[in-house]
This record gives structure tokens, C-alpha cells and sequence, in this order.
């Protein structure tokens, strides 16, 4: 397992945002201070994304980094919620 910063678009290192990659079993996290926000699974053949259904759009903070990870902005999140493509669950039982 792997956990790194997510870096900034000037190439510096964000406190409290990482990336957790899990090369075992095709896991990628993103976590915010002590939340996991969103778990993906990429397999040759399959993606799943999932979402914390309580913190995925937490904070500003959360937001701006979550899209960072995700390649994408808030209102492509939201959609993809709604198609069912990304599913809102506990991430942190």
C-alpha cells in the first residue's frame, strides 16, 4: 500500500489530502484529513467508484481536492451520482 500528498497545480504537497493506493487489489483512495471520500476499483475488465455518502462534498477543501482525483468538476460528480455510475455508500464504518 502507497500513500502519498495530493499535490497542488504548482507542484506542492496538500497537508491532510491524500492518495491511497492499494496495488494489491486495484484500489485507489482519496482521503481528507481522517475521512476516505471516494474508493475506486479498476480492474481490466471493470471501474467502480464509490462516494462517501456523508462526506463526499463535506468542505470546500474536500470538494476542490475530491475533483482533483476524480479528473473532474462537481457538476460531473453530480451526475454520475444521479446515472448510478458513482454510488454513495459508508466508506468510513
Amino acid at each position: 500500500m502507497k500513500v502519498e500528498n495530493i499535490t497542488s497545480n504548482k507542484g506542492n504537497k496538500i497537508a491532510n489530502q491524500f492518495i491511497i493506493t492499494d496495488e494489491d487489489n486495484g484500489h485507489n483512495y482519496f482521503q481528507s484529513y481522517n475521512s476516505i471520500i471516494v474508493k475506486k476499483y479498476v480492474g481490466q475488465t471493470q471501474q467502480h467508484t464509490f462516494l462517501d455518502k456523508k462526506y463526499w462534498n463535506y468542505s470546500n477543501t474536500t470538494g476542490k481536492y475530491r475533483n482533483i482525483f476524480l479528473g473532474e468538476t462537481i457538476k460531473d460528480t453530480k451526475a454520475k451520482i444521479k446515472s448510478g455510475e458513482y454510488i454513495l455508500t459508508d466508506l468510513n464504518k
